[in-house]
């Protein structure tokens, strides 16, 4: 599943082709994605221009003046940037964004677990975002606010910075990095996390995501970037998709265990 850094790279990739760009339509072949979409949605956003796309946590939100669309992933989700009108669509393509520059934007589902939504509104207000906690980059994002948040959560902390009301867009990937970078086990109870790991923790998390983000996030399975190549950050992984290979640090055997029915991969020498 695309996470955090997968999303801002999309984000970023597809920002300067559509900011400033007037929406000449939008092609629809199927409607039925994790969520109907709109049928008048081809006539509500022709001639509408686009001002801006901004990212909460894994949603894209992009501002077309009269209203908001905002895009999610799903599971296998990915954005295409073409400037061609010849390359002919796969079954998995369930869109086409045209602009009037001649620039396609082309969306590719193969599960099908993606979102197109559009609201008039205040889109930080919609049911899917308006309960999400803080950006893990923001400020906010601290040891004190996360200490408050922890303090009487029995289960483990992979699951609490998995949370997207504790912490936005920390996915399985980049929980089990920033976990083995902080020294802290997956398995261990949040509440009994001190207040010096946490500190560490979202100190792994920030420089974990960033470091995802330059390497142009984790290309597995379906992800790829917007020009159609593939994310390298999968080549600096220190724990996950490990599970039986040495440590990179001490050679200790990295182990594996089921959390919340998702693999959690660490180092029982490096992880207490």
């Amino acid at each position: 599943m695309p996470e955090l850094p997968e999303v801002e790279i999309t984000k970023q990739g597809i920002e300067p082709f559509l900011v400033g760009q007037t929406i000449e339509k939008i092609v629809l072949r199927n409607l039925k994605l994790r969520w109907p979409i709109p049928k008048d949605l081809c006539k509500v956003l022709q001639g509408l221009e686009i001002r801006s796309i901004k990212r909460r946590a894994k949603y894209i939100l992009i501002d077309c003046s009269a209203g908001w669309l905002i895009i999610h992933l799903g599971m296998s989700g990915s954005l295409r940037v073409l400037s061609s009108f010849h390359e002919a669509p796969t079954k998995h393509d369930h869109y086409d964004l045209y602009t009037a520059n001649n620039t396609i934007i082309r969306y590719r589902d193969p599960r099908k677990f993606g979102a197109l939504i559009w609201t008039a509104s205040n889109p930080y207000d919609h049911r899917l975002i308006k309960h999400l906690g803080p950006e893990p980059m923001d400020e906010a994002f601290n040891r004190d606010f996360l200490y408050q948040k922890l303090r009487t959560r029995s289960s483990s902390i992979k699951l609490q910075i998995m949370n997207n009301q504790v912490v936005t867009g920390v996915g399985n990937i980049y929980a089990n990095e920033s976990l083995f970078h902080a020294g802290i086990s997956p398995t261990r109870q949040a509440y009994k996390v001190t207040r010096p790991k946490l500190e560490l923790l979202i100190v792994a998390i920030k420089t974990t995501l960033e470091r995802a983000i330059r390497a142009g996030g984790s290309s597995l399975q379906d992800f790829y970037l917007t020009d159609g190549s593939t994310g390298y950050f999968q080549q600096q992984y220190m724990v996950y998709g490990r599970a039986g290979e040495p440590c990179h640090k001490c050679k200790a055997i990295i182990r594996s265990v089921a959390i919340g029915q998702r693999s959690s991969f660490y180092c029982p020498k490096c992880q207490k």
